[in-house]
């Protein structure tokens, strides 16, 4: 296999970063609830699902920065393979969420390089450190999207059942990813990361949701 300079790696992450903030990821993965329909959402409906579904598919634009932030930064090839494959799932979601935004005439968020930048950033930082925390950290963002998953479920109108489909499936599989990193030795984060991971993770949701 070929070893990437510094400088090879830098323009294939930037490409990867071009891509994905641009929409052109390969997502050809069937889209659950496909067979639902819309005719029986109102104009106010639409518009809070799309609210809804903007902030998950920014959280999805920031899962991949991290990932891909860690891989890049870790020096155990195991732990980059399985960050690997956790992006590589998360690039699923990211097509699910863009197709569904558009469904609902909803805009990205403006703010999703910025928030791309910062994950990607926070990914560098965290992959460089022992493995037991990496795989920790991802561990415990999953939690914590498990945890706005549900929320976001609960908070979607009644007759939208494809966002709902969605979302659910995604939830589904953010369990398998924290899951997998505890069981490759991620371990129990100290109680103060948690509440700034938690804290930045609102700043992201509070604001994606309007803009």
């Amino acid at each position: 296999m070929r070893n990437f300079s510094l400088a090879d790696k830098f323009f294939i992450e930037f490409d990867e970063a071009i891509n994905t903030l641009s929409g052109k990821v390969n997502h050809r993965a069937e889209t659950p609830g496909k067979d639902f329909q819309d005719d029986k959402l109102d104009q106010k409906a639409r518009k809070e699902s799309g609210r809804l579904l903007r902030v998950n598919h920014c959280g999805e634009i920031c899962a991949q920065a991290l990932y891909r932030g860690q891989r890049l930064s870790s020096k155990n090839e195991k732990n980059r393979e399985f960050m690997e494959e956790a992006a590589s799932e998360e690039t699923k979601h990211l097509g699910w969420c863009e197709k569904r935004l558009s469904e609902l005439n909803t805009k990205p968020s403006i703010l999703n390089p910025f928030f791309y930048a910062t994950s990607f950033f926070a990914g560098l930082v965290v992959g460089a450190t022992t493995d037991k925390y990496s795989l920790g950290f991802t561990a415990e963002t999953e939690r914590q999207v498990m945890a706005h998953l549900s929320k976001h479920i609960s908070s979607l109108p009644s007759d939208d059942k494809k966002s709902k489909a969605i979302l659910e499936q995604m939830r589904l599989d953010e369990e398998s990813h924290k899951d997998s990193a505890i069981e490759r030795g991620g371990a129990e984060l100290p109680r103060g990361t948690k509440i700034l991971m938690a804290l930045l993770s609102k700043v992201m949701t509070k604001t994606t949701y309007w803009v």
